[in-house]
């Protein structure tokens, strides 16, 4: 019996989350592959609502059409101080996951050279001329292969960068009584016990009595769920609230590290994504960085004779990165007193401009100053005798 043919396809990708999804949507509006075989391979449908990004920014972007609130103002607070941030020129946005798939996957069905094929990837070889992918049903094969699988032993396994945590369970909560302010944010609110961790609520409310309430850390290591939940619960009933309903819940961890993703790139395979280096190191932000990257990308396959180990470039941002996850890592109670320093004086569009990683080196500066100057000298020498 014949095995079955092969097919290839000139960029295949291993992995549909954000950064690949932003990518290929990029590379259809662009309107210079329609000439290319595009295939996404994930056995992930993408047919709930698996998560939430939010982003800040000061113009309309792209992805206006599926932003579900936007907010101006935003709360920052610890046990010293409450700070009601004005975020002009910029607003924070919201996006949930189902609504960004359907928004993608829309103009993508429309495509007559992408292919989008529910099947778990098991094996990826690169060869000299080609790509070789394999999943649990069937074998592809491509000229170039983009892919966002995380793999966190490459991670994990070392010891020269460290490696922490964004880890949180979030719950949308509809309250009997109106204690949520719909035109206002959260942040960070780090009055809950830290327990010598980084440790904060964040609420995204959307009325009065609707918000997602999301228990937050920045440490190495993960908590029982109901760990999490207690402290929502918590922190629900300092806010006034005694009844209420949970919607829907959320849980992730996303990797917060200084790592050289990029250094596994090769010839014909391109690692994208929390895959690659694309989240924002030392917030575990995600969405901005993304769609940066993701717009960078689709620049770069059209220029002539692209290398793909060229495409990444590091930046003096990712220094600054390296030294807050230093400091986080030996002494992670620090969190709270290095985000509160930032905060407390510091013109919010400033600081939204340095982690967007824009500033120059005089408005970086501003920023840095704002820091505790000790735990940054010592991260320094550190990472400088290394």
């Amino acid at each position: 019996m014949d095995s079955p043919q092969i097919k290839h396809f000139n960029y295949i990708f291993t992995g549909t989350g954000l950064a690949a999804l932003m990518t290929v949507y990029k590379m259809v509006f662009s309107g210079k592959f329609s000439d290319k075989s595009i295939l996404l391979l994930d056995h992930n449908s993408k047919k709930t609502n698996d998560r939430t990004w939010c982003f800040w920014a000061e113009e309309e972007t792209v992805w206006k059409s599926v932003i579900s609130k936007k907010w101006n103002s935003a709360l920052f607070a610890n046990e010293g101080f409450r700070r009601n941030l004005d975020l002009k020129p910029y607003q924070y946005n919201q996006i949930r996951g189902l609504d960004f798939y359907n928004f993608v996957f829309e103009l993508l069905s429309k495509q007559d050279n992408i292919t989008f094929i529910n099947e778990k990837v098991t094996d990826i070889n690169e060869l000299e001329n080609h790509v070789f992918i394999g999943t649990e049903e069937n074998r592809y094969t491509c000229d170039y292969l983009f892919n966002s699988i995380y793999t966190k032993a490459f991670a994990e396994r070392q010891t020269k960068y460290p490696v922490l945590q964004q880890h949180f369970v979030g719950w949308f909560v509809k309250t009997e009584k109106e204690v949520f302010n719909p035109e206002e944010a959260t942040f960070m609110d780090f009055c809950v016990e830290q327990r010598k961790n980084t440790r904060f609520m964040y609420v995204l409310p959307n009325s009065k009595t609707e918000a997602l309430v999301e228990y937050t850390l920045f440490s190495e290591n993960l908590l029982p769920k109901e760990e999490y939940e207690k402290e929502i619960e918590i922190y629900l009933k300092k806010l006034g609230v005694s009844q209420y309903k949970i919607q829907e819940e959320e849980q992730g961890s996303i990797p917060m590290t200084c790592y050289p993703f990029w250094k596994r790139n090769t010839k014909r395979v391109l690692n994208i994504g929390t895959a690659g280096g694309w989240t924002k190191a030392s917030t575990g932000y995600t969405f901005r960085n993304s769609d940066k990257k993701s717009s960078a990308l689709v620049n770069f396959l059209q220029g002539s004779n692209f290398k793909m180990k060229d495409f990444y470039k590091k930046s003096r941002f990712w220094f600054y990165d390296l030294l807050l996850l230093d400091i986080l890592h030996r002494n992670n109670e620090l969190g709270s007193s290095i985000f509160s320093s930032l905060f407390k004086n510091g013109k919010p569009c400033l600081i939204f401009k340095f982690l967007d990683e824009e500033t120059n080196l005089i408005e970086d500066l501003k920023v840095i100053l704002k820091c505790p100057k000790m735990p940054f000298i010592k991260a320094l020498f550190r990472t400088l005798m290394k």
